[in-house]
């Protein structure tokens, strides 16, 4: 019996890979985006189905979930890619930044979550698959504490229900990405900014600059990013964390070779 994946965020970037690729391995794919009407490329495959969905809507959320699990039975492996950027200093941060960051990165996933808990609990098992970065492991870019929090918070939930899920033989997986050639984040970012408030404007044109000229070395393959899922999905990896790339396995490897507060005065020097 063919396997199933269910996965959010597909209209481009690493979800559109991700689901093109475990179609191609013989999967079935309940691939969700919120605009599925203008979707064109997943639509061409035969065991790819497409749902509405916002993560952040729970009706949506509950109308996806059931009508992924009517078409095709039973989901295997929830991918929980979803997710958006805010950058700029928390003081110029307007509400709806803050909600619309939270909500997305960190209740998106609670929302799915809880949604298949009560199919993969009928089933005796299932895998969630919750799309981090690294820096929800290591803060290494200033004027980044939003989207820190809601990777940070995401690393908690994972681990925190590891212990509940266990017992009903429902694993957990955390991938921890950096920045990708099939991932265009530096458009996407909202940046927080004021008109008329300038004190943070030398530490934001930096970071800015940074993102702008980047490295194009520096950035990971995206098939990497989805191999490393497949292998979760399938079993042949049963890491629980796999963070991916050099930039964030040497961030990873400096943060626990000395006590946080070197470790935060060397990441603040690169940027004085």
């Amino acid at each position: 019996m063919k396997k199933t994946v269910f996965i959010t965020g597909t209209s481009d970037g690493l979800g559109k890979l991700t689901a093109k690729y475990f179609a191609e391995q013989g999967w079935n794919v309940a691939a969700t985006m919120r605009t599925p009407e203008k979707e064109k490329e997943l639509t061409q495959y035969e065991n790819i189905r497409i749902f509405k969905l916002d993560v952040t809507e729970v009706d949506q959320v509950k109308a996806a979930v059931s009508h992924a699990i009517a078409a095709f039975g039973k989901i295997d492996v929830v991918v929980n890619n979803a997710g958006v950027g805010s950058y700029g200093p928390l003081e110029l941060a307007e509400e709806w930044v803050i909600d619309w960051q939270y909500e997305t990165n960190v209740r998106g996933p609670i929302n799915v979550i809880r949604e298949f808990l009560p199919h993969f609990r009928a089933n005796n098992g299932g895998m969630f698959v919750n799309i981090s970065s690294f820096m929800g492991v290591t803060t290494a870019v200033p004027v980044g504490s939003l989207y820190n929090m809601s990777k940070f918070a995401l690393e908690g939930l994972t681990e925190g229900l590891y212990y509940e899920l266990k017992p009903l033989n429902i694993e957990l997986r955390l991938v921890e990405q950096g920045g990708s050639s099939g991932n265009n984040f530096q458009s996407r970012v909202q940046w927080n900014e004021h008109p008329t408030i300038r004190d943070y404007d030398d530490i934001t044109n930096k970071v800015k600059s940074m993102m702008g000229n980047i490295d194009r070395s520096l950035l990971d393959d995206p098939q990497t990013i989805v191999d490393v899922i497949y292998d979760l999905a399938t079993g042949k990896s049963q890491k629980f964390r796999t963070v991916i790339g050099a930039q964030g396995n040497q961030l990873m490897a400096m943060r626990n070779s000395m006590p946080i507060e070197n470790y935060l005065e060397t990441i603040a020097g690169l940027y004085k």
